[in-house]
């Protein structure tokens, strides 16, 4: 059996699909024996991937491949050099096909050798993570990882090995790995989680390369094989019927290599199965939602993330070469066209020959609402966007929690433009294999600061995190999208949530609104209604540096006091306060060349604080990052919020142009059950926003604004009154 295509045959199929062009399998091959100049020259990028990948396993073979007993956590030497010798299985395995030189089969019999005899003498991990254990590696995790990698070069090579060679290999690391994974860690093979996942994809694979039905079942259909667990029921519970991955878009990209890896081998396999038509084409929605929830090449990093992780990750690179190979999609080249190479396969021969052929077409990053839960009614990932790649854009997160991986963020959002965060989420507080910052573990403040909600910008009641900053209580409630439309030329989304604070409902509402220049505002309105008085904090992130504030501050000169004592608020340390504020207000800071403004103000007197990220931080774990607070004591409040960017810096010739904000004013008032929220620019428009207490969406609605009769149905109405 076959986990993929081999680089040395032809298998055609062909098939619609309506959520993309054509789905097919295996149609670009290259042909036996050595890879020709003739398929290189066509396919430069291919080439140069596999040109890099030869030179290092040059190398490996000349300085020898290590087999160490395992020691460290991740980040350490052992950690890493087992997580390198399953890519050189893999990537001898994969030379072996492309050229059939016998060095590269010997390289990944040999280290495989080295691990047959190693595997039956390990315990558990010494460094082991307690509910998970691995043995080669702290975790099981990376075991699965491993054996996903290994499996595939195994597999390359396989045919061409003694009998001998094959029992000492199989029976020495392959089989007991996949015992491992599978009946050794039913907590974790049968878990719905990416940790399941590739365990499922690891034992899966190995089953169809052994031909050992058992495990391809179990992988399928959980331990017992009832459905209950598994593969297929992982893309029933993950996914939802957009393709969003319920802990977030950093482990949509992490667990997407394993999906479609073993969704491969399915279709290869059990092509009966048509699993990539899986509830309607689930995984194939899943690589485009991947992708759309980036911006400038990075991904959101929302719920726990790693910053810096983007569209270049490996994990990404084989979803795209498989989606691409199954649809023939030329947007997808746009997004290879980032990345730094391509994978060693007969799809990533096909994007590299696609792409020097120049049938490249944009990427459609546009506004999109990706539903969350199975059923798609656990709220929604809501992405709006103007103008092209680089223009503005506004992520709403009123998703569900997210399982464990989830932060206590419901109604939070982003704010990028230009190519820059303006307003910017923490992500998660982790060194990722950095081994002195906890052996890649998640750091403490992962769990003291960057889940609770002070830190990311949302409305935080009493100073306390949402659900009492219990992740599993989160879990059994979801914010109600109630609005994601465009109005009068307007995008907007708005949202509430009525669970996170006991007696408190929550509601927000944002909207991207054209500029006649070709600008953006973007309008945020948050509201939150009790019986009761709250001390309500909005706090915003901002990236920059600050140039200026329309209101007086008094600073801390000589000490500095943590913001408060616990939920996050133990991190932050108080630099400014403000006096109440009772009217417009604003702030401006400078990204790059670009100025920015925040014009705000709220329904009761409210405070600004200016904090800094750092206090209670001895190990130094924790970036330097600064936020804006604004906090109000009430039962009920509303605060009315109008980003923009305008001027210039020009460093080179010391040119500042910093006309300030345009907005002249923004002020609140009532009618009828309807809260009237407007924008005054300084060019005489006014920018209308209506948002009823009553969000009923087949409830109608008549009010009077500025003598002006404005009737529609449904929560939210906005449009622009021109001055001309």
């Amino acid at each position: 059996m076959k986990l993929v295509c081999s680089l040395r045959t032809t298998v055609a199929s062909a098939a619609l699909l309506a959520m993309a062009p054509t789905l097919s399998g295996c149609a670009h091959s290259g042909s036996p024996g050595t890879f020709s100049a003739v398929e290189t020259s066509s396919a430069p990028l291919f080439e140069q991937s596999v040109d890099k990948i030869t030179l290092d396993l040059e190398a490996r073979m000349k300085t020898g491949v290590p087999v160490p007993v395992p020691i460290d956590a991740g980040g350490g030497y052992t950690h890493e050099q087992h997580k390198q010798n399953a890519k050189t299985i893999y990537e001898a395995g994969m030379l072996y096909e492309l050229t059939s030189d016998e060095r590269y089969r010997e390289l990944a019999t040999s280290i495989l050798r080295d691990y047959s005899a190693l595997y039956p003498e390990l315990g558990l991990h010494p460094q082991r993570k307690e509910q998970t254990p691995g043995k080669l590696f702290w975790q099981s995790l990376n075991e699965a990882v491993w054996l996903v990698y290994a499996i595939q070069g195994y597999e390359a090579i396989r045919a061409d090995l003694d009998t001998g060679t094959r029992a000492e290999i199989e029976s020495g690391v392959i089989r007991p790995m996949a015992d491992f994974l599978s009946e050794g860690q039913p907590q974790t093979f049968d878990r719905i989680h990416n940790h399941g996942t590739w365990a499922a994809a690891a034992v899966g694979m190995t089953g169809y390369v052994l031909e050992e039905d058992t495990w391809v079942n179990q992988a399928l259909l959980g331990l017992d094989q009832s459905g209950d667990a598994g593969f297929l029921r992982q893309l029933d519970e993950l996914f939802s019927p957009d393709g969003y991955y319920a802990e977030g878009p950093y482990y949509q990209r992490y667990a997407l290599m394993p999906f479609v890896l073993f969704a491969q081998a399915i279709q290869e396999n059990d092509p009966e199965r048509d699993i990539f038509r899986y509830r309607d084409g689930v995984l194939l929605k899943a690589a485009y939602a991947t992708v759309q929830q980036s911006y400038a090449g990075r991904f959101f990093p929302i719920n726990d993330a790693i910053r810096e992780k983007g569209l270049n990750t490996v994990e990404l690179k084989y979803a795209l070469a498989i989606v691409y190979d199954l649809t023939g999609d030329s947007s997808l080249l746009d997004v290879v066209s980032m990345q730094d190479g391509v994978v060693p396969t007969h799809e990533g021969e096909a994007l590299a020959r696609d792409l020097s052929l120049g049938l490249t077409t944009p990427f459609p990053f546009k506004s999109s609402l990706l539903r969350d839960g199975s059923n798609g009614d656990q709220g929604a990932l809501a992405i709006l966007r103007a103008g092209d790649a680089r223009g503005a854009a506004v992520v709403f997160k009123p998703t569900s929690q997210g399982l464990g991986h989830g932060h206590f963020d419901r109604l939070g959002f982003l704010y990028y433009d230009d190519g820059h965060e303006v307003v910017a989420d923490y992500g998660a507080a982790r060194f990722l294999n950095v081994e002195p910052k906890n052996g890649g573990r998640y750091l403490p403040e992962n769990e003291t600061w960057a889940k609770q909600t002070i830190a990311h910008n949302t409305l935080v009641v009493d100073q306390e995190s949402q659900f009492g900053g219990d992740w599993e209580t989160g879990q059994n409630y979801a914010p109600h999208v109630i609005a994601y439309e465009t109005v009068n030329g307007i995008q907007l989304t708005a949202a509430e949530l009525d669970t996170a604070y006991e007696g408190v409902s929550l509601q927000r509402l944002l909207a991207l609104v054209p500029q006649p220049d070709g600008g953006q505002y973007i309008v945020d309105i948050v509201r939150a209604r009790s019986d009761t008085q709250h001390t309500y904090d909005l706090p915003v992130h901002f990236k920059g540096q600050l140039i200026e504030t329309g209101f007086k501050l008094d600073h801390a000169t000589s000490q500095l006091t943590p913001f408060g004592t616990a939920n996050g608020y133990q991190h932050l340390w108080q630099k400014a306060v403000s006096q109440p504020l009772t009217t417009l207000s604003d702030l401006s800071w400078l990204i790059e060349d670009q100025f920015y403004t925040l014009s705000f103000a709220a329904s009761t007197p409210t405070t600004a604080f200016l904090t800094e990220l750092g206090a209670n931080d001895p190990n130094n774990n924790l970036r330097r990052e600064q936020a804006l607070v604004l906090r109000s004591k009430a039962d009920s409040i509303d605060f009315f919020s109008v980003y923009e960017r305008h001027g210039r810096y020009d460093n080179d010739e010391e040119v500042t142009v910093f006309p300030g904000s345009s907005v002249e004013n923004i002020y609140q008032t009532s009618d009828n059950g309807v809260s009237v929220y407007m924008v005054t620019t300084k060019t005489g428009d006014n920018i209308v926003f209506a948002f009823a207490e009553d969000t009923s969406a087949e409830l109608k609605h008549v009010i009077d604004i500025d003598g002006i009769s404005v009737e529609w149905t449904g929560p939210v109405y906005a449009y622009i009154q021109s001055s001309t």
